[in-house]
């Protein structure tokens, strides 16, 4: 008994000193508040949005609810052809890290009533990031705690996994038994695992596309049958670098992907070969991206969306997401149901809001 304490302890005194150790570098990395590079990146924006028109919208918060459970931070919502949506949530009654279960895939029906759980107690279900549908109505649950993307069929059963979840004997190995440090904070990441990746897109051969993520700074091409074919990216700002490649989207008309580069305040823009073709910016940090027929869509955390046509010209913005006592993570993820009809997920409302942009007179 002694002896698993004493275990425990050092466990416990090694993971407080690795999370003091990286919240001290954040802080030195800050130097306590905005860089002036940031401070005047923010103006330029303001001043952006400023000379903008404002769009008119609509925004409906849906009434989601679940039979003796709450729904918790809505981090992915997507919609499948027969108008369910589907929401995959940071909620749950066990902790996120290594092994817990804070995050539960629901359906709700075209009402918004709740319809079922999807792959209970999975072992990828872990810290939840984003939910997408294909066009064969297969949903897609990606987990950034575990590392791991889980394709469920039409019925809710598993057809494929990617990635694999790290094990919590790992740490305990890694850092205690063989003593080893945190060194590496931006890896490279290797053909076949996941670094947090946060999101998932597919081109008109059924090719997916995952940006990968807060660990690694890339974003890889993986075939319809699960080989991987690709990846590009490291960490920095400039071509084919990121910082938190956040989420990502497919035009499959033009064979276009687009890559939400959040830290870098930009979307970088690729054919479906993965070679560069340009770099838009003016949409302030853009946590989600998607396109339809007529337009680009970015959502930025403090709630703002941003419209542009396919060139990457910004036509207008609107603000989203207030009177609910939140200036951050407003929108995690968007999903565009027509050029008009936005679905906002969130992590710090805990809603799903249906949004009706007016077109332009």
């Amino acid at each position: 008994m002694n002896r698993f304490l004493l275990v425990f302890s050092l466990l416990v005194l090694g993971t407080l000193t690795i999370a003091g150790t990286l919240s001290l570098r954040r802080v030195q990395a800050q130097g306590g508040g905005p860089s002036p590079e940031a401070q005047a990146a923010r103006q330029k924006q303001l001043a952006l949005e400023g000379a903008t028109p404002k769009l008119q919208f609509t925004e409906e918060r849906l009434p989601l609810s679940i039979p003796g459970h709450t729904i918790g931070e809505t981090e992915g919502v997507s919609k499948n052809s027969k108008g369910h949506l589907f929401v995959y949530s940071r909620t749950g009654q066990a902790g996120s890290a290594r092994g817990g279960t804070a995050a539960e895939l629901f359906e709700f029906d075209e009402n918004n009533k709740f319809v079922k759980q999807w792959g209970p107690d999975n072992y990828a279900a872990s810290f939840a990031h984003s939910v997408r549908v294909d066009k064969y109505d297969n949903v897609w649950m990606v987990d950034e705690g575990s590392g791991m993307i889980i394709k469920f069929d039409p019925n809710g059963m598993v057809r494929m996994t990617l990635g694999r979840k790290p094990e919590a004997i790992d740490y305990l190995e890694r850092f205690m038994e063989r003593g080893e440090k945190v060194t590496d904070l931006h890896p490279v990441g290797t053909l076949g695992t996941f670094n947090r990746e946060t999101d998932i897109a597919w081109d008109a051969q059924d090719n997916a596309y995952v940006s990968d993520g807060y660990g690694n700074s890339r974003f890889v091409k993986i075939a319809k049958d699960g080989t991987w074919l690709k990846a590009v990216g490291t960490h920095g700002n400039g071509q084919d670098q990121f910082s938190t490649p956040h989420s990502i989207a497919v035009d499959k008309q033009s064979n276009t992907v687009y890559v939400a580069d959040r830290g870098n305040n930009r979307i970088q823009v690729y054919d479906t070969d993965m070679n560069f073709k340009k770099s838009i910016g003016g949409v302030g940090a853009p946590w989600s991206v998607q396109v339809t027929p007529k337009y680009i869509y970015s959502g930025d955390g403090t709630g703002k969306i941003y419209q542009l046509d396919h060139t990457g010209k910004l036509l207008g913005w609107f603000q989203t997401g207030m009177g609910y006592g939140q200036t951050g993570c407003i929108i995690h993820e968007l999903y565009a149901e027509s050029d008009n009809v936005i679905y906002r997920g969130s992590c710090s409302e805990w809603d799903v809001s249906k949004i009706t942009v007016k077109p332009a007179s």
